[in-house]
């Protein structure tokens, strides 16, 4: 079940409205299923309805009244309470149940309290109701209804126990502001899938994960198409920012701002200062020595790292840092991605965002090495030509993703856990549209049929018991070509198995051949890239990380078979 609470302060307005036709002739059958005394007055069962109804007003602000100058402004509280499509229709009787157990919780008639304050509740369709209430008791003081939302929320989650409904995920109220209703329908009508809100928040989460400054973050975020206005103290240090949309204005033409904290609780200025002064000031030279891992190895490598660390770590802190700073490496990832993966890219990093934050506070300078290789790779010259790289890494993010899911999942963390999973469908297809073109060059370039029975050989004797699988993978061929590219770099093939199958267990991999072309191509010593890459080595060339997207929409889900 779903609660919404909102506070108003004219109670004729709202009885009018639930008793009325609705917005678009929705209400049906409006009346009343319980109240503060069981016998207030209703309109919807009644022959004289509009005298009833002001009956029933006078009647609800009567403590407001005798409250005079006492009154809260806002002292009309409004909750409504809605199913899940799929439960089954409750009767009248059992809703009466549920407002007085909603209204107990929240603090506005506490069970067996005479002083209570009054309320009604107000039913016009078979799967909601909404209670009305005023906020002053009879011994005329305000309610004490403080957390009203969060208490009447964990008595719901009893009443969807209790009554056998849908258990709703619910959230530890550090996911970001949802748009509001209005939002919603002025992206629509300009032909946006996505809210001014949301794209914004996008857009600030990618320039975040690529900025190593405060400075260059600001730059880099107006250079996007971003209006920006920074706060600053009378020192000339920066004090906070807002962003805008130059297309989101309001009725005046003029920009509607955001501060950061308002897009999100991690886009705040202290927090993104927090990651910033976190990251790795390793010096960045224009010139990639070769003989050093290339950025997309040093990324894929501290990934790698990530699992181990959030299924057998006991130091939250650190697993909430890696989860957050691989939020930004999903961020940055759909600016280095081609054309076919990226609109699943996209979508990835859209939901891998609300898994990134809990009540768990992180300790930045654990994930030290995914942040600084995640801006490397955004500088890097070769990255957007190397396809070998971004198959690899998105194979290791794979497992970072479900290691997350778990994590959340055993911490109860479940809007979290749920974003995780979405994530996984994304990425896995992502992961098969940058794959596919890499495997296929790979097993172009197969080795001749003796070769390959060596190499046969060689899978038995290292991973005897992962042989006939690895054999049977229809990813055997470009297996066979990357155990070639080592073999000629003056390396054993059987001892290079063994070495990739140690990395991690492959009892649970799909596509074990898959996995070791990735494994073996990310050992350190054992580089093996496809010939594009090799091209692209050949002709690096300084490029920044150019300029990022205003905002990221998603296209629709081309769903494919998890490969692992």
């Amino acid at each position: 079940m779903i609660a919404k609470i909102s506070s108003g302060k004219n109670t004729a307005k709202l009885i009018a409205y639930l008793y009325g036709p609705g917005r678009a002739n929705e209400h049906t059958d409006p009346h009343l299923v319980a109240s503060w005394d069981g016998i207030a007055p209703d309109p919807g069962r009644s022959e004289d309805f509009n005298g009833t109804k002001s009956h029933l007003v006078k009647a609800l602000d009567l403590r407001v009244k005798q409250a005079g100058d006492r009154a809260p402004e806002q002292y009309v509280w409004h909750c409504s309470i809605r199913t899940a499509p799929e439960d089954h229709t409750l009767s009248d009787d059992e809703w009466a149940d549920i407002a007085r157990r909603v209204v107990n919780a929240a603090g506005i008639a506490p069970e067996g309290d005479p002083d209570g304050c009054r309320w009604v509740a107000v039913r016009h369709a078979d799967d909601h109701i909404h209670i009305a209430a005023t906020k002053v008791r009879g011994d005329l003081r305000t309610a004490r209804h403080w957390n009203d939302y969060l208490r009447a929320d964990k008595e719901l989650a009893a009443i969807e126990r209790d009554y056998g409904l849908r258990q709703v995920v619910r959230g530890d109220r550090t996911a970001a502001e949802r748009p509001t209703r209005a939002e919603k329908e002025k992206a629509r009508r300009t032909g946006h899938r996505l809210t001014a809100r949301e794209r914004l928040r996008a857009t600030i989460r990618t320039v975040a994960s690529a900025a190593t400054t405060e400075e260059e973050f600001l730059a880099m975020l107006s250079g996007s198409g971003v209006l920006v206005e920074a706060q600053r103290f009378p020192s000339g240090d920066l004090r906070g920012y807002k962003a805008a949309l130059p297309d989101d204005t309001n009725a005046s033409g003029e920009p509607i701002w955001f501060s950061g904290s308002k897009l999100a609780p991690d886009l705040s200025l202290p927090k993104i200062r927090e990651r910033l002064n976190a990251t790795s000031h390793e010096p960045t030279s224009q010139r990639t020595d070769s003989r050093k891992p290339s950025p997309w190895h040093r990324a894929t490598a501290a990934a790698d790292r990530i699992p181990g660390v959030l299924d057998h770590g006991d130091d939250d802190a650190a697993a909430q840092a890696h989860i957050a700073a691989f939020g930004e490496l999903m961020d940055a990832l759909p600016l280095l991605a081609p054309t076919n993966a990226k609109a699943q890219l996209q979508q990835a990093a859209l939901a891998f965002e609300r898994a990134t934050r809990s009540r768990i506070r992180a300790e930045h300078h654990h994930a030290r090495a995914l942040r600084s290789s995640i801006k490397r790779l955004l500088r890097d010259p070769v990255g957007r030509a190397d396809g070998t790289g971004l198959a690899m890494l998105l194979d290791a993010a794979v497992l970072v993703v479900m290691a997350a899911a778990r994590w959340h999942d055993i911490r109860r963390h479940e809007q979290q856990a749920v974003a995780a999973r979405e994530t996984l469908r994304h990425l896995q297809a992502a992961y098969g549209q940058a794959a596919r073109p890499v495997l296929a060059e790979l097993t172009r370039h197969t080795p001749r049929a003796e070769i390959v029975r060596r190499y046969e050989a060689d899978v038995r004797r290292a991973l005897p018991e992962h042989a006939e699988r690895i054999l049977a993978d229809p990813a055997w061929p470009a297996l066979t070509t990357t155990l070639a590219r080592a073999e000629t770099a003056g390396h054993q093939p059987h001892e290079v198995l063994a070495e990739a199958a140690a990395q991690r267990e492959l009892h649970t991999a799909q596509f074990p051949a898959e996995v070791l072309t990735w494994r073996i191509t990310n050992q350190p010593g054992k580089r093996t890239t496809t010939a594009t890459t090799r091209r692209s080595q050949t002709s690096r060339g300084e490029i920044s990380a150019g300029p990022l997207p205003a905002h990221r929409q998603p296209a629709s889900p081309d769903p494919r078979g998890p490969h692992r």
